[in-house]
């Protein structure tokens, strides 16, 4: 069975500084990744493809990406980031070069709840949709609300939910985030990717049964064919190494059909981005 990896990093610490790898918390992870670190684990877990996802907001690290996406047979797409706030928008993404197949704002960061129903960023949003690119959301639960609003407000634009929205796995509690994803769910340009979920729960001892209430909301209120499996790897690496973060999807989509898990390991992430 073909498998993508919707959803993966590298990066440089010689290059640009990253002050979010705390020096403390994420001390497994503050080191440089490239793709050469994750051809080896993404060939063991039969992964032929993969998505790779912004992590700082800097134009120029998108620009080094694409680059990395050109001469790389393993990435098939970038999701980049622009300052969707900026007039000029539509203009920046026109300037870029081939690649890119979505944009992605830490919206997990703004302290404003409704930053995403901001006109300036519903502009670029709708920038993004011009240009036939997908939107990463990357939210948190209470930041959910206003991604419903947005993507009823957009319907021409697809969005791909990160992370299940980073519900709160390790304390066990499914609401109020289980009904806001049942509502963003409802609407039908929205995907989400199974990913993020083992950083979630408790790093030292979590087990497929923690993740699964979370993995089966998403794909009751999804389906098969609008979920992705992405690594997250390297930030996985922090509670698991790739094949352990690949192991617990097949786990967790053991109970579908062969042809739903042809959605979720490739097919879904193919029609998100329009991969080739």
């Amino acid at each position: 069975m073909e498998k993508i990896d919707a959803h993966h990093h590298v990066w440089d610490l010689a290059a640009r500084p990253h002050h979010w790898l705390d020096p403390d918390a994420m001390s497994p992870v503050r080191r440089t990744f490239t793709l050469d670190d994750l051809a080896a684990p993404a060939a063991a877990a039969g992964v032929g493809a993969t998505v790779l996802v912004q992590v700082l907001p800097d134009p120029d690290e998108t620009r080094e990406f694409l680059a990395l996406a050109a001469e790389s047979d393993l990435v098939a797409g970038v999701v980049g980031w622009i300052d969707l706030t900026a007039p000029g928008a539509a203009d920046t993404l026109a300037s870029l070069p081939p690649g890119l197949v979505g944009v992605r704002h830490g919206v997990q960061s703004e302290p404003d709840p409704a930053w995403l129903a901001r006109p300036d960023v519903r502009r670029g949003l709708a920038a993004v949709a011009a240009a036939g690119l997908a939107y990463d959301l990357l939210t948190l639960p209470h930041q959910l609300p206003a991604a419903i609003d947005t993507v009823a407000a957009l319907p021409e634009l697809t969005f791909v939910l990160d992370h299940l929205s980073k519900p709160p796995i390790a304390a066990g509690e499914l609401e109020p985030w289980r009904g806001r994803i049942l509502e963003l769910a409802a609407h039908p340009n929205v995907y989400c990717k199974l990913s993020g979920m083992v950083t979630e729960a408790d790093w030292a001892s979590w087990r497929v049964a923690d993740l699964r209430p979370y993995a089966e909301t998403v794909l009751e209120a999804f389906g098969p064919e609008r979920v992705m499996f992405g690594s997250d790897w390297p930030v996985c690496l922090l509670a698991a190494d790739y094949a352990q973060v690949a192991g617990a999807a097949d786990e967790l989509c053991a109970g579908l059909s062969d042809g739903e898990r042809a959605e979720v390991f490739a097919g879904t992430a193919r029609r998100a981005y329009k991969l080739h």
